[in-house]
């Protein structure tokens, strides 16, 4: 079993600098100022492959995220009580659930899809990921903040 995911939270000098590149090619894309994957990474300024590399594991985290929608996406197992075990990790921590869709199980794996009021702090919402991925049955958990 892979070890889960550690979340740190570190001011923006401290991160290098083809991570924050990725950033600004996510925003290009998510903006429409690139049409394809190539144009927001020539116009970053970074391979594809560096893109392609971190472009799951970097994201912009905001100091006041108290209101903000975070959409998580995991895969989990298709078991009685799995669902409720993850939003009872949710409120244990703080965050308020907006929505919730779970795709119908594939061999046993579901998708599901959860935008949440993200807790005030920034210990806070990696903590609760921490929880989220520790748990038995959870296969994956992906973390995007909306502004």
């Amino acid at each position: 079993m892979a070890e889960p995911a550690k979340y740190f939270v570190v001011t923006k000098k401290a991160v290098p600098e083809v991570l924050l590149k990725v950033v600004e090619a996510k925003r290009y894309l998510e903006s429409g100022r690139a049409d394809t994957i190539q144009d927001a990474v020539d116009m970053a300024g970074i391979s594809r492959s560096s893109f392609y590399k971190y472009k799951d594991d970097i994201f912009p985290f905001h100091d006041n995220s108290q209101g903000r929608t975070i959409t998580l996406s995991m895969q989990i197992d298709d078991e009685p009580g799995l669902l409720s075990d993850v939003l009872k990790v949710i409120a244990r921590f703080g965050a308020n659930i907006l929505t919730i869709h779970q795709s119908v199980p594939v061999n046993g794996v579901a998708a599901l899809s959860l935008s949440v009021q993200a807790p005030g702090e920034a210990q806070g919402v990696s903590g609760m990921l921490e929880a989220l991925e520790s748990g038995q049955g959870v296969h994956s958990v992906k973390m995007l903040a909306k502004e």
